[in-house]
């Protein structure tokens, strides 16, 4: 997964554009960000083909750089995968607009345009355009209703929501 993941990146060498109707959250508190987050449903891309159970953690590093160590299960060759890299604000440190980097100098774009902004219990991600989208929750599982808000703000942002994955955990 290491492999895919450096491809991936160095594809998106500079790639930390912001789509069109994608709007970063403000006060935004990276603090309360931090620990783990499971992928709930995700679009599809090779550096995550097939694999289930997946997960971030985010720590804050000594250089105030956040460490990003995703996870995840992959049934077919009955094996874990984890990558690890580091984030970095684009702009504001109270901005969900960060790059994020698997491999040296390449990153790619890690925006969060919808948060639960009272518990930090969900969020919405985007990357460079819009065929990078990922729903995230501090738990396995998100009530329906939630979801359906999550992906309807997606669909008005652009992205094409019909070809989600939604993760096994």
């Amino acid at each position: 997964m290491k492999q895919l993941w450096l491809v991936f990146f160095a594809l998106l060498s500079g790639c930390t554009s912001v789509p069109d109707k994608v709007v970063p959250v403000q006060s935004f508190d990276s603090q309360r960000y931090l620990g783990r987050w499971y992928e709930i449903a995700r679009l599809d891309h090779s550096f995550e083909r097939g694999l289930d159970h997946v997960s971030a953690e985010y720590s804050r590093n000594d250089d105030g750089s956040i460490r990003v160590v995703n996870r995840g299960y992959a049934p077919e060759k009955q094996v874990w995968k984890e990558a690890i890299g580091k984030a970095k604000f684009v702009r504001q440190a109270d901005e969900g607009y960060l790059k994020v980097s698997f491999f040296g100098p390449f990153y790619g774009s890690y925006i969060i345009f919808d948060l639960d902004k009272t518990h930090y219990q969900y969020s919405l991600i985007a990357g460079p355009d819009h065929g990078y989208l990922w729903i995230l929750s501090r738990s396995p599982t998100l009530p329906d209703d939630v979801k359906q808000q999550l992906v309807q703000k997606a669909q008005l942002a652009g992205f094409d929501t019909r070809n989600l994955i939604w993760v096994k955990h």
